[in-house]
């Protein structure tokens, strides 16, 4: 990708359109903190998005869809996201020995806790198939009597 590409800025209803979202919802993700397009704006000049914001935020709605966040589990998984490109930045810069072992110790916590985030999704779908399958398993029931 050239540098011009890189360089390229978006307006929110660009940005809105790209990931099929409203600039309501694109600005309430900035009062949340989740999303930081051009903190120097000064008010009422327009909003300016960069590709890798539009990346973060197709990232936000595919997390959120995916795993069915709330906005507060959605803050915390961006978070510990952020967290981690840091401490890979950080492991890239080539420490000590010493300092990869705290690199690794500081970034264990942070994926043990997006793990326990999925995977409370997962036992969360887990029962609710369980459920359907109940359900059906009656419905067939229910039909195979009338039928006899």
């Amino acid at each position: 990708m050239t540098t011009q590409l890189d360089d390229r800025a978006y307006r929110i209803g660009e940005v809105a359109d790209l990931v099929g979202i409203t600039t309501r919802t694109i600005r309430y993700y900035e009062e949340l903190g989740l999303l930081g397009a051009d903190r120097a704006r000064s008010k009422g000049a327009h909003r300016q998005y960069t590709d890798a914001d539009v990346g973060r935020l197709q990232e936000l709605i595919r997390l959120r869809d995916l795993l069915g966040l709330t906005l507060d589990e959605l803050t915390a998984l961006a978070e510990a996201e952020e967290a981690r490109a840091e401490l890979r930045q950080r492991w890239q810069s080539d420490p000590s020995d010493d300092e990869r072992r705290r690199i690794l110790d500081a970034s264990i916590p942070l994926v043990e806790r997006q793990l326990a985030l999925v995977r409370a999704r997962q036992r969360t779908l887990a029962d609710f198939g369980e459920e359907l399958e109940s359900k059906l398993r009656r419905l067939r029931r229910h039909r195979r009597e009338l039928a006899d």
